[in-house]
C-alpha cells in the first residue's frame, strides 16, 4: 500500500529581476496590455538611469509521485513590479517607455522558454531540484539578454537599434 501512496508537493518560488518577491500587486504580462508611467510607482534610486523597470519570471508547480512515475504541474509568468519601477519624469518620453517596456516584454519571452524546457523535461523524484536548476539557467539567460539589450540599444540612446530591439522583439512574441 505505501508504495501507491501518493506524495504531493507543493513549491512556490517567485523571482524577479530587482524584486526578491513577488509583489501582491505585480501586473502579469499580457500582449494587449502595455506600460504606461503610471505604472512605475517607486522613487528612484540612483542618479544615472532615466527610468528602471523591475521585471521577471515566476513559477510555482506542484507534482504527485507514485512509484517511479512523476506528475508535475506547473505555471509560469512574468510579471512587472510597480513598486520597484521608477522613472524621471523630465528626461523620460515615449521612446523611453517603449525601452522599459520591452524589457518586461523580454522577461514574457524567457517566461515562455522556462514553460517550454518545462514541458520537455522528464522529471524524476528530484523534481524539485530539477525545476530550480532550469529557473537558474533561465533567469541567467534572462539576465544577459536584458544587459545585452541595454548595451546595444544604449539604453534607448541608440534610436536605431531600439528600432531593431522592437522589431526583434515583436516578431519572438508574435505580437508584431
Amino acid at each position: 500500500m505505501d508504495a501507491i501512496k501518493p506524495i504531493i508537493i507543493l513549491v512556490y518560488f517567485l523571482f524577479a529581476l530587482l524584486a526578491p518577491l513577488q509583489e501582491p500587486d505585480g501586473i502579469h504580462w499580457r500582449a494587449d496590455q502595455r506600460l504606461a508611467w503610471k505604472d512605475f510607482k517607486g522613487d528612484p534610486t540612483n542618479t544615472k538611469a532615466a527610468a528602471v523597470t523591475s521585471s521577471g519570471i515566476s513559477y510555482s508547480f506542484s507534482s504527485m509521485v507514485r512509484g517511479d512515475e512523476v506528475k508535475v504541474d506547473y505555471e509560469v509568468g512574468a510579471y512587472f513590479y510597480p513598486d520597484k519601477s521608477w522613472y524621471r519624469p523630465l528626461v523620460c518620453d515615449s521612446v523611453t517607455l517603449g525601452h522599459e517596456q520591452l524589457h518586461f516584454d523580454i522577461s514574457e519571452l524567457y517566461g515562455r522558454k522556462m514553460n517550454k524546457r518545462m514541458g520537455e523535461t522528464q522529471f524524476t523524484k528530484n523534481v524539485k531540484a530539477e525545476i530550480k536548476k532550469i529557473y537558474s539557467e533561465i533567469t541567467s539567460e534572462l539576465n544577459d539578454f536584458q544587459n545585452r539589450y541595454d548595451d546595444e540599444t544604449d539604453f534607448s540612446r541608440n534610436r536605431d537599434q531600439q528600432l531593431l530591439w522592437n522589431q526583434k522583439i515583436g516578431k519572438a512574441l508574435g505580437t508584431e
